[in-house]
């Protein structure tokens, strides 16, 4: 099944680093991870771009939003 994330928004500040320490830490077998943050922040969107990049490298992700 292919993924492929459509969005008008690019990650930006903070964003970048979470989307990369969660990739990180599904690649390397943590069993899980909890993101935090105020509404507004843009977790939603960092879930997808995260998503995106662990299957890009082969992984595979549920997410429970």
């Amino acid at each position: 099944m292919n993924f492929e994330l459509v969005s008008d928004y690019s990650p930006m500040g903070d964003q970048p680093e979470a989307i990369a320490q969660l990739t990180q830490g599904v690649l390397q077998g943590v069993p899980a991870q909890t993101l935090l943050g105020v509404t507004g922040s843009g977790k939603t969107e960092i879930y997808m771009h995260f998503a995106a990049e662990v299957l890009a490298r082969g992984g595979q992700v549920l997410l429970l939003v």
